[in-house]
């Protein structure tokens, strides 16, 4: 039997420990194996002697997004692929697609097998609670003993390297290997082939998105004043609308309505609707109130949802211009001039190297253009 890989003490790869022990000779034998093995060595008749022995250990693969994301990049750094820039991204892409063919669909209204992995990884999705979380972790025995292991991944991007001579690997990339491999899987059935084009799909649209947020975020001069203005401003509007209150112009100092365009606009983003406006921003306000009771400063990192909500208003406004300068073939001094700045941050700020940065400057504009 093959010996099993480990990351941080934690198997990579479905297997069951079988505990074999015997009293007369107070011994104990510890083995392992994968569960096809498993089952063809109970069916086998000849070996009923030994089940009454056996204590059967069943250890399911990860269903975690970053800690699979981890098991990939120890791997690769421990090959001959140490010297390959991976692109950022590019293993999160290939680490969806498989927690997503290892997961059950759920029986709970309304979750389907993104918000469940997403909350597998410790990410709030809206409308569930921990709660939720652990009635779905307990709702399958046998969730995570089947679906792609750890090698599929690794031989796929080990094959694209060699086949197309690359010394940077991007999300593409890699999910157009694990793709191309599908018809050479030998273990997998064609019902399982299509589930599985289609959780590539899924993938994709998870890296389109943060592809196309990454570059937006790069092309924000002074990304975090302007957000953190903006915060600031929704706050004192949402306040003054909750207390039915007044905002004063801090140029004119005219005591004005509440700007319900800007809250709107910013709420939107996150699909909080017209009739969920107002329990919304009463529940900023008692998130703020319940931080500076316990002498804590509410800022701009203290609500996942609205940080993602100034954000994506802040996104939106840039759109066109993003669309325009990663889209243009001839770019003028002034389009050449924000492109390398961008080239910049992004090799400076979140790992990409020259080639990567440009490709995805690229494809974020071939996506702003469909």
């Amino acid at each position: 039997m093959s010996s099993s890989m480990r990351v941080s003490g934690k198997p990579l790869v479905t297997r069951n420990i079988i505990w074999l022990y015997h009293r007369s000779i107070d011994e104990l034998i510890i083995a392992h194996t994968n569960e096809a093995e498993y089952k063809g060595f109970i069916a086998n008749k000849k070996n009923e002697a030994l089940q009454s022995r056996m204590i059967v250990m069943p250890i399911p693969y990860n269903l975690k997004v970053s800690q699979e994301e981890r098991i990939y990049s120890k791997l690769i750094s421990q090959s001959d692929m140490g010297h390959v820039h991976i692109a950022p991204h590019a293993l999160k892409a290939a680490a969806i697609f498989s927690i997503l063919t290892r997961l059950k669909e759920s029986k709970k209204q309304g979750m389907d097998l993104v918000k469940k992995m997403r909350m597998y990884d410790g990410e709030e999705v809206e409308g569930y609670k921990d709660n939720d979380l652990k009635e779905m972790q307990s709702e399958f025995s046998e969730e995570g003993m089947s679906g792609v292991d750890p090698r599929y991944v690794i031989n796929r991007i080990s094959s694209a390297l060699i086949k197309q001579n690359l010394q940077c690997i991007n999300a593409l990339d890699v999910l157009r290997a694990l793709k191309d491999g599908l018809d050479q899987h030998a273990s997998i059935t064609k019902e399982e082939r299509e589930r599985y084009l289609n959780y590539i799909s899924i993938a994709r649209k998870e890296y389109d998105s943060l592809a196309k947020k990454e570059v937006q975020k790069a092309f924000v001069y002074s990304f975090e004043e302007s957000a953190k203005t903006l915060f600031e401003n929704y706050l004192d509007n949402i306040e003054a609308f909750c207390n039915w209150k007044k905002i004063r112009d801090p140029l004119t100092d005219e005591e004005l309505d509440p700007d319900e365009r800007l809250m709107r606009s910013i709420e939107e983003q996150i699909g909080v609707s017209e009739n969920a406006k107002k329990a919304f921003r009463e529940e900023i306000l008692i998130r703020l109130s319940s931080y500076s009771r316990k002498g804590r400063k509410f800022d701009y990192n203290s609500h996942d949802r609205l940080r993602e909500a100034v954000e994506k208003k802040l996104f939106s406004d840039l759109k066109d211009i993003v669309k325009i300068t990663t889209s243009t073939k001839t770019p003028d001094e002034t389009q050449l001039k924000r492109i390398n700045e961008v080239s910049a941050r992004l090799m400076e700020e979140h790992g990409y190297c020259p080639v990567c940065a440009n490709e995805l400057l690229r494809y974020v504009g071939s996506l702003l253009n469909r």
